[in-house]
């Protein structure tokens, strides 16, 4: 039997409820995703401020307390920022990490901004608002290549090469139009994004655990703060959904 000092620091875990002795060392560092989900550190705290906020109008936190929470996850974005945030052991990721640095500079306030949101649906929108980043950042750099390919087959468009079939020479062809025939495959992936872009851009934020939030949070109001088109429809989808990032754990739910 653990220590009741080890139970208690389980029980600050969101999952420790379940459990009454101290999970082994080697288990804590297996679990922790914390080494590569710091990587959504900016995308949790827009989300938990965007939630922060809906709980405010929802009335489940005083404009006090949203203003208090929103300035201590201010606080820790700057830190993230500025490379100063320090991960303590017990930190299992990223959504741990910052509520328990949040609590650190607020106090128990702190813990409101989890009011009816689990880390299933605050994983989920953390996952899309970093994707629909990193999409909006990668399209520009094909287009601009895209237009290099183009505009050097127009400048070269006289040189000529042998076309190659089945590892042999075969026709001579125009070194412009083996150009091209690199820039197509870039223009296909170009709308492959943004068609990935609309499909994704539904927020998950306010699915709670696995059956919708309990407090009459607006989700399409959330949605619209978040930047996203629409609301997820269906909750066990939103939470378990991972198709969009194109992994082979498509539904699997932390």
């Amino acid at each position: 039997m653990a220590s009741e000092s080890a139970v208690g620091s389980e029980g600050s875990k969101l999952w420790g409820g379940r459990f009454e002795g101290a999970v082994d060392p080697v288990m804590e560092k297996f679990n922790a995703s914390i080494s590569y989900d710091k990587a959504m550190w900016k995308q949790d705290i827009q989300g938990s401020i965007a939630y922060a906020k809906a709980l405010e109008k929802a009335r489940l936190l005083t404009e006090e307390e949203s203003g208090i929470i929103i300035k201590g996850l201010e606080t820790v974005r700057q830190e993230w920022a500025t490379d100063t945030f320090v991960i303590q052991p017990s930190d299992e990721d990223i959504h741990t990490a910052n509520e328990r640095r949040l609590k650190e500079l607020v106090g128990d306030v702190g813990g409101k901004v989890h009011t009816g949101r689990s880390r299933n649906d605050q994983v989920a929108v953390d996952m899309k608002l970093w994707l629909r980043e990193h999409l909006q950042q990668l399209a520009p750099h094909l287009t601009t290549l895209i237009q290099v390919l183009v505009s050097r087959a127009e400048r070269e468009k006289d040189i000529l090469m042998p076309g190659y079939t089945h590892l042999q020479r075969a026709q001579p062809i125009r070194w412009a139009h083996w150009l091209l025939s690199h820039a197509w495959p870039i223009v296909v992936d170009l709308e492959r994004l943004g068609a990935l872009f609309t499909r994704m851009n539904t927020c998950p934020l306010g699915s709670g655990a696995l059956a919708g939030n309990p407090f009459a949070v607006d989700r399409e109001d959330l949605a619209r703060d978040l930047g996203f088109r629409a609301a997820t429809k269906n909750s066990l989808n939103a939470v378990g959904d991972r198709d969009f990032i194109g992994t082979d754990n498509a539904k699997y739910s932390r």
